[in-house]
């Protein structure tokens, strides 16, 4: 019940761009996902809007330049009380809650891409603060900060519902409810399930925070 209130309360304030909502980040996933605790109790994991970092865990991709240090850069942060502004999309497609993380007067997404530890990445109709954040993403190009002192350096473009590889046929979907759950080759509807993601292993399935079937 907890939880179907929280989600009533995000839905409403999703609609009011200056409402915010206040936790705690408990854990770092990577330098633009990370966990956080509500004053409820209740817990989310959330995606940075408007930044995409360098990879640390992608099954083909591996670790990208300075995606270490984007992950060391939010990690810091664990433990910090901070503010959530939405913007017009709540969730992603992986039930992630999309958001802007403020630490009291800083938005932390604008301060990754200040390191040159992200580049700026637009999903409408998220895009209330793209502007300022391609003119802060142009400073750190100009400045060959993180990232962009790698000649030529781009992110990789992924799209995850693309098979990383022949072995790795784990198939993670996300369901009408939002639960987030992986199959297996033995999976009662393995066949019938469209992959929204695919991973080589359980435990890459898990550490993105899906489930196994019950």
């Amino acid at each position: 019940m907890k939880r179907v209130v929280f989600l009533v309360m995000i839905l409403l304030l999703s609609g009011c761009q200056e409402s915010r909502l206040t936790g705690e980040i408990t854990y770092v996933v990577d330098g633009d996902t990370l966990d956080i605790q509500f004053e409820d109790g209740t817990e989310e994991r959330i995606r940075l809007l408007l930044i995409d970092t360098p990879e640390t865990k992608h099954p083909t991709i591996g670790v990208e330049p300075f995606g270490p240090e984007a992950s060391e850069f939010t990690s810091q942060f664990e433990g910090e009380k901070v503010e959530l502004e939405l913007d017009v999309s709540e969730r992603d497609r992986y039930g992630r809650l999309l958001a802007y993380v403020w630490l009291n007067d800083q938005m932390l997404n604008e301060m990754i891409l200040n390191e040159g530890l992200a580049r700026v990445s637009v999903y409408p109709p998220n895009t209330k603060y793209v502007d300022q954040f391609r003119e802060i993403e142009r400073k750190a190009k100009t400045d060959e900060k993180g990232i962009w002192s790698v000649e030529n350096y781009q992110i990789a473009d992924k799209d995850p519902s693309e098979k990383p590889d022949e072995s790795c046929n784990i198939k993670g979907n996300i369901n009408s409810r939002g639960d987030k759950i992986y199959h297996t080759e033995s999976s009662a509807y393995y066949e019938q399930t469209i992959p929204e993601e695919w991973f080589c292993t359980e435990e890459e399935a898990i550490e993105a925070g899906f489930r196994a079937p019950r």
